[in-house]
């Protein structure tokens, strides 16, 4: 496999690969300075919804991704997110994703909330998946920590390989196809 060059990635994005597509690198809008998103070096960073699913210990929940009880956290829609310390929120992408079967990505957080102690952890985008993306925040520190809605928030590595897979997402009908919101554990 091979990284994508930056031409391969917007003649995709033509082809409906990624909505809404940003060809450029997003640092400012109306002078005020952003976690920037749009199209990198070598992949494409991807802003986060302003819908937030932040866990919470109110009902005294163990996460059990077999039962998985959604009164586990707090669902609100907000410009910003406090994730509470040591704790942890789920969002989605504003990009809905499109992936060609002879495409692997993998997405990983940016810098600049890395350096803030927050990870973002998704999971690789599989040939033939298709959603948007829901995004797992984690808040590694001692303190607060705020998260920017309509801002980057993850960069989406691609890989193409020389041949088509054998057997894609979509073949093996996969579990969070389509998803269209932040979507919770399924088995």
């Amino acid at each position: 496999m091979a990284l994508l060059p930056d031409h391969m990635i917007e003649e995709m994005a033509k082809k409906g690969m990624i909505e809404p597509f940003e060809s450029n690198q997003v640092k400012y809008l109306n002078e005020k300075k952003l976690v920037s998103y749009g199209l990198s070096s070598y992949g494409y960073d991807l802003r986060v919804a302003d819908e937030w699913k932040v866990f919470t210990n109110v009902y005294n929940s163990i996460i059990d991704p077999k039962n998985f009880s959604e009164d586990s956290f707090v669902e609100f829609k907000s410009p910003t997110c406090i994730i509470p310390p040591n704790s942890f929120a789920l969002a989605r992408s504003i990009e809905y994703f499109r992936i060609p079967r002879n495409i692997l990505t993998i997405c990983i957080g940016k810098s600049t909330y890395a350096r803030c102690g927050i990870i973002v952890n998704v999971t690789p985008f599989e040939p033939e998946w298709e959603g948007y993306v829901t995004l797992e925040i984690s808040n590694t520190t001692p303190l607060p920590a705020k998260i920017y809605a309509n801002e980057g928030l993850a960069q989406v590595l691609f890989l193409e390989a020389k041949e088509n897979c054998v057997t894609s997402y979509a073949d093996r009908k996969g579990k969070y196809m389509n998803q269209v919101g932040i979507t919770i554990p399924r088995l």
